[in-house]
């Protein structure tokens, strides 16, 4: 007996939310949700339906949404992502709108993402601000490959190099330097909860604290950034103080601290002053 999109979601939904349950199946079926309601009565193909109930067996153990649909959209652009990178969060995108806002009246600023991961932060201030000059850096060969196909599937105009922070571009100097490091601290217990457990360790965790690559970053930004330049900084939702700290300490000015939709300190910055 055939299986239904109605008996399909009903079944899932008893491991998995039911937004969850449509988004997958309307995904696997090239359809909207929209859709996939006028349409409950339609029979599954045997492949379609066997490939929800795998995925949503993978999903009831945690997996990301994100790593199975292999996509997920970052400031209204759909991203390619898997488990080399971390999945883009809506949060992030205050840091591509206030790294915009540092690019006006710049002719053409040269800016550098570090950590770049899947390459949504530089892919996007590429396509959003065309005058820019952008380069990423990863020190994870995989991420640095999603991050390339992504660039060429939306046609930006990104460099890109392989290596640990600053090491690829020594003697360049930058008008902005982003960067959303690893920030959570080695043993914190969301580590081990939710989606996180499946995204690579390395792009979460930086010491004991969570601000190792911070304070890596800050020590040696002033080698990088041109005088009046910015440094800017997604961080931990309790970080905001110390981040303001680590860049008052290094000499930084000007600093400023922005709040997320949820209220959330998310993005500190400083300029340099040279």
């Amino acid at each position: 007996m055939a299986v239904t999109i109605a008996d399909a979601l009903r079944a899932a939904r008893l491991s998995i939310p039911l937004a969850e349950a449509r988004l997958l199946l309307g995904f696997l079926l090239e359809r909207n949700l929209a859709w996939i309601e006028a349409h409950h009565d339609d029979a599954l193909s045997k492949d379609i339906a066997e490939k929800f109930s795998a995925w949503v067996n993978r999903r009831s153990s945690g997996e990301p949404v994100a790593y199975l649909t292999g996509h997920r959209e970052f400031y209204g652009r759909e991203f390619t992502v898997g488990p080399a990178v971390l999945i883009p969060r809506h949060e992030t995108e205050l840091l591509v709108e206030l790294a915009l806002a540092r690019m006006k009246g710049i002719p053409a600023p040269a800016v550098l993402d570090l950590g770049t991961g899947s390459g949504c932060i530089a892919v996007t201030l590429a396509l959003e601000a065309p005058m820019a000059k952008v380069t990423a850096v990863d020190a994870s060969a995989e991420a640095l490959a999603v991050a390339r196909e992504n660039a060429e599937a939306l046609s930006a105009p990104v460099r890109f190099f392989h290596g640990s922070w600053f090491e690829p571009v020594v003697g360049s100097r930058f008008h902005l330097i982003v960067a959303n490091p690893p920030y959570i601290a080695a043993g914190d217990p969301h580590l081990a909860q939710g989606d996180v457990r499946f995204e690579p360790a390395s792009a979460l965790a930086s010491g004991p604290t969570g601000m190792d690559d911070i304070r890596h970053i800050t020590s040696q930004t002033p080698d990088y950034l041109n005088p009046g330049g910015t440094l800017m900084f997604e961080h931990g939702y309790d970080q905001a103080e110390a981040v303001a700290g680590v860049l008052a300490e290094r000499g930084f000015a000007a600093i400023e601290q922005h709040r997320d939709l949820a209220g959330i300190l998310r993005v500190t910055l400083g300029r340099w002053q040279g």
